[in-house]
């Protein structure tokens, strides 16, 4: 039996994503997607290959290097009496 044709809104149901984003992916990440007159069409079988080779995966969510950075302690200025300055009067 062949597999069935999926509308955009199916594709979006299966992925957990908006048919929004599935229309961005088509048009900036050669999502794979076939046009019948004015509707695109989809099917299952190459869409999760597409996203198991890592294509659908958004720059933002992409991992990156994360440095870390120093945590710098506030100084806190004592005068002669032992005392923080904000206690002085």
């Amino acid at each position: 039996m062949a597999e069935p044709w999926l509308s955009a809104d199916d594709i979006a149901t299966h992925l957990g994503v908006t048919k929004d984003t599935v229309y961005t992916w088509i048009a900036e990440k050669a999502m794979p997607a076939h046009k019948v007159g004015r509707l695109w069409k989809f099917q299952a079988s190459e869409i999760d290959d597409w996203v198991r080779a890592g294509a659908a995966v958004s720059d933002h969510e992409a991992p990156q290097q994360v440095t870390p950075k120093s945590v710098v302690a506030p100084t806190i200025m004592t005068t002669s009496t032992g005392r923080r300055d904000d206690d002085a009067e």
